[in-house]
């Protein structure tokens, strides 16, 4: 629907105070960045600053961290299946290489592995690219120009965004290996934006100190996504397995990963991939609603690999960390939770409250950015209501047709302006109502620079894994994870495949220790994980569907 008469009303407000702000940009006058100590203050009213959002885990390899409720039920849940009923000798399948998840982390793993010589299978519980990856729109950070730049400093930005938590081996590879990433996917045919001379367009993102952000318009992650699945579709032996998700790892009698179980979402049965090495690349939990926020995420986020490797013996780490998105969209209803690109601000728009008032730097850090609009619609009373109740900020869009030139806004955020423009809101002219959205999970499963898990055989790349963001991602760096980790992962889980894997009995014994380990711990309940699909129906449709309370088959 278009604004309604009163948002219009509203819209004026920020209309009067635009002049004076367009003639602060291009004075290159910006409103203050904060100080450490005023960043500490406003980050008080983050969603990851309040204890009653988390408990201990009881069980496993991390029991004692304290996690958002919604993970820790999943951790402490029961396996979809009974082991005992599991007959291990009935193999469907074996490969080389299992890569579980068929975003840009698995994808990338299996162009790289075949490249090893590995026989791949991608196992996926969408289809072949239906993935987080899919809605990364503002672009991938690699200090490529090396134009007042280099991995050096985004060494220092990734640190100094995950508030110098960042795992510095991880951090050290993922910038390193950047300016081969951008070549990698030049080289493939993808079109990242570039200027009339030929080179690539960049910008800053929230929290950087150089402009390295590279992009494809701003539906970046789409342009990845399609040219790394157009190359592996095209390679004979990639293949993909889709429908299929993995309901529990396979180990041998020695613990080293060998498989999985998955499940066939179209015919209702179960099957048995048998591999010499596993990839886990199941991506985020934004579906988990964590807090109650809406989210920007597809729609099998939902924690898969988190349960699946913690149940096999790996921890987890940063858990206590998600990442809100500043800019989701908040109105209209049907675009809620819709990823509004951090581009915009790094554009040149103004962030404004109902008052038409700038209240914070558009390039703080996101869990700063987050957290002053949150202090803003909820502490200081300054949010813009919406027509359902809610309250969102202005993000002032047709600033950038006035700074760059008429058309900008279009041409360099198509995704965002027809989403829009299907409601009667044309966003070079009117601004968005946005607010935060859970976005990412910066924490995941333990591992190392080579993709390593402590199970050998079990590798993981993405954003199921933890450590490389510290307590907070900046903006461009997940499509560059992916993109890093998932190559690692898939070269590494190769050679681990020809070199040292190890022959043995299948067993799912694992998964009887976890139950036991369950029952010791006094956890009673009937929930079932992985959850697969996410619990958006009443309780008793939850019994006969794919979610955290339905065991076995529709049959």
């Amino acid at each position: 629907m278009p604004y309604t008469e009163e948002l219009k009303r509203l819209i004026k407000i920020v209309e009067k105070t635009r002049a004076e702000r367009v003639a602060r940009k291009r004075r290159g006058e910006e409103f203050p960045l904060m100080s450490m100590e005023e960043r500490a203050e406003v980050l008080k009213y983050h969603p990851d600053y309040g204890e009653e959002g988390r408990r201990e885990i009881k069980v496993g390899p991390s029991k004692g961290y304290r996690v958002a409720h919604e993970i820790v039920d999943l951790l402490e849940a029961r396996s979809r299946v009974d082991p005992d009923a599991v007959d291990l000798s009935q193999i469907h399948v074996e490969t080389d290489v299992l890569i579980i998840g068929g975003g840009g982390a698995g994808t990338a793993a299996a162009l790289l592995a075949e490249e090893q010589g590995a026989k791949v299978i991608i196992a996926t519980k969408l289809r072949h690219g239906d993935a987080n990856t899919m809605m990364a729109e503002g672009g991938i950070q690699a200090a490529a120009k090396m134009e007042k730049d280099s991995p050096y400093i985004h060494y220092l930005d990734v640190m100094g965004g995950g508030h110098f938590k960042n795992v510095p081996e991880l951090v050290y590879t993922l910038v390193t290996q950047a300016p081969d990433i951008i070549s990698w996917l030049e080289g493939m045919g993808l079109m990242f934006s570039k200027l009339p001379d030929g080179r690539l367009k960049t910008m800053h993102g929230g929290g950087t100190s150089r402009k390295r952000m590279h992009y494809a318009a701003d539906i970046t992650g789409i342009d990845i996504m399609r040219t790394i699945r157009d190359e592996a579709r095209n390679r004979p032996r990639i293949s993909a397995m889709e429908f299929s998700p993995a309901v529990e790892l396979i180990l041998n009698e020695h613990g080293h990963c060998v498989g999985a179980l998955l499940y066939n979402m179209e015919t209702e049965e179960y099957h048995i991939v048998k591999a010499r090495a596993v990839i886990l690349a199941t991506g985020g939990c934004g579906r988990l609603h964590i807090q109650g926020y809406m989210t920007t995420n597809h729609y099998g986020a939902t924690a898969d690999g988190l349960v699946l490797g913690y149940r096999a013996g790996v921890g987890v780490c940063f858990l206590h960390t998600v990442q809100y998105h500043p800019t989701g969209a908040v109105f209209p209803e049907q675009l809620e939770g819709f990823l509004i690109t951090e581009k915009f601000r790094a554009a040149g728009a103004n962030i404004l409250n109902i008052d038409g008032e700038q209240f914070v730097n558009e390039r703080e850090p996101r869990d700063v950015e987050a957290a002053a609009f949150i202090r803003e619609c909820l502490v200081r009373g300054k949010g813009v209501p919406t027509p359902t109740g809610k309250l969102g900020v202005w993000l002032d869009s047709p600033m950038i047709d006035i700074l760059h030139g008429e058309g900008t806004v279009e041409r360099e955020f198509p995704g965002k302006f027809i989403a829009h423009k299907r409601f009667g809101i044309d966003i070079s002219k009117e601004p968005m109502l946005v607010y935060p959205t859970l976005h990412y999970q910066n924490g995941g499963l333990e591992y190392n620079a080579n993709g390593e898990t402590v199970i050998p055989g079990l590798f993981i790349a993405g954003e199921v894994s933890g450590g490389v963001h510290g307590e907070n991602r900046l903006m461009g760096n997940s499509l560059l994870d992916i993109m890093v980790f998932g190559r690692i992962a898939g070269k590494n889980a190769a050679i681990y495949a020809q070199e040292k894997a190890k022959k043995g009995k299948l067993t799912l014994d694992h998964v009887r220790a976890y139950h036991r380990e369950l029952e010791e711990a006094g956890i009673v309940t009937d929930r079932v994980a992985p959850m697969l699909l996410p619990d958006y129906t009443d309780p008793e449709v939850r019994k006969r569907q794919l979610t955290a309370y339905y065991v076995g088959t529709l049959r």
